[in-house]
């Protein structure tokens, strides 16, 4: 069996291949060719679908409950305030800088080196299931969700995503809707009591204003929040419709269905979500995953950001090397220590939850 010092330095090899290779959402066949070719590495037999990869363990039995262990290599693609070139992989002080260094690589590797580490164990109490994924950053069709009818029913996940291997047990829905506020177009000159512009006005103070009564504890409120409105393009006409889109942060007390019927029944305008599936999720603090990383002197708390979790209808924890302010910033960059640490770590709190 490898130790953790081969691990961390194979996936610390894996990590500057896959930055120096281009792999935007919907464009990683790339990076899922380099993922191919480290299974075949570790003679591990994997399935893929567009530019999904996926293993089974060794042992796999059908009458055990599964464990998904996930993470995704597409990227964002780099910012204009970049120094470095974000596909040139290289190591300063410590840091391994490029483009999904941090978001998701070192995930990624480190929970594919944790795979490795108990791929051929025997009698373990789950089945376990990695999936590297496409199409995270866009939320694409052709990403995790794609793959789960492939399946077995999962138990419970760990998503890698830079959480300072501190433990996300909540993450908020993300619910982004178009609204078309309708009116009388007319000449500017005469007098309109109907403008849709003006219409728009006490929308946009509901959505300002409006309180979901339900708190999460980890998450807090329901946040809503106005992005963009557009109408009009004459000086001289009062256009007939004001279009607005409102981004909606759903903590773990509603689903976005709740939300998007209680915005309908105040707002006196149509309104369209762009997507229903991206719904908050969380894991009870009871759950043994959670204890077994609370055991390690790993903290809990709840993450404003989305990720794959939002597909997934089974518990599910947040964990991961890196940190999530370094996400989509200019100069990407992870510790190689928080690589080593996030294998440590995956491999410890698995471990000890296997053993429960």
């Amino acid at each position: 069996m490898k130790n953790i010092e081969i691990l961390t330095q194979e996936a610390i090899s894996l990590l500057e291949a896959l930055i120096e290779t281009p792999s935007f959402s919907s464009e990683e066949d790339q990076t899922a060719l380099l993922i191919e070719n480290w299974f075949n590495q570790n003679d591990i037999p994997f399935k893929r679908e567009n530019n999904n990869v996926w293993a089974f363990n060794k042992h796999f039995e059908e009458t055990k409950p599964t464990l998904l262990l996930n993470s995704h290599h597409d990227t964002v693609r780099p910012n204009q305030a970049y120094t470095n070139d974000p596909f040139n992989a290289f190591v300063k002080d410590g840091k391994l800088y490029g483009l999904g260094s941090n978001d998701a690589g070192g995930c990624l590797v480190s929970l594919l080196s944790t795979f490795v580490h108990f791929y051929e164990k025997e009698n373990l109490p789950y089945n376990l299931v990695m999936v590297a994924s496409a199409e995270e950053e866009s939320s694409g069709k052709n990403g995790l969700n794609s793959v789960l009818k492939h399946l077995p029913e999962l138990s419970c996940a760990i998503v890698g995503e830079p959480t300072l291997m501190q433990l996300a047990i909540a993450e908020k829905g993300l619910l982004v809707l178009d609204v078309k506020v309708k009116g009388t177009p007319s000449h500017a000159a005469h007098q309109n009591d109907d403008s849709a512009i003006y219409k728009t006005l006490p929308i946009i103070e509901w959505f300002k204003t409006y309180a979901f009564d339900k708190i999460s504890e980890q998450l807090g409120p329901v946040k809503m929040t106005v992005t963009q409105i557009n109408a009009g393009k004459q000086h001289n006409v009062v256009p007939s419709d004001c279009d607005l889109v409102v981004d909606i942060r759903v903590n773990d007390c509603y689903n976005n269905t709740e939300i998007l019927e209680t915005v309908r029944a105040h707002v006196n305008a149509e309104v369209n979500p762009r997507s229903m599936h991206l719904n908050a999720s969380s894991i009870p603090e009871a759950h043994g995953l959670v204890q077994a990383g609370i055991a390690l002197g790993r903290t809990t708390y709840g993450s404003p950001t989305l990720s794959d979790q939002s597909v997934l209808s089974c518990q599910s924890l947040k964990l991961g090397p890196g940190d999530t302010l370094r996400s989509h910033s200019a100069d990407e960059f992870i510790y190689l220590n928080e690589i080593e640490e996030g294998i440590d770590l995956y491999i410890k709190i698995l471990g000890d939850f296997l053993k429960q």
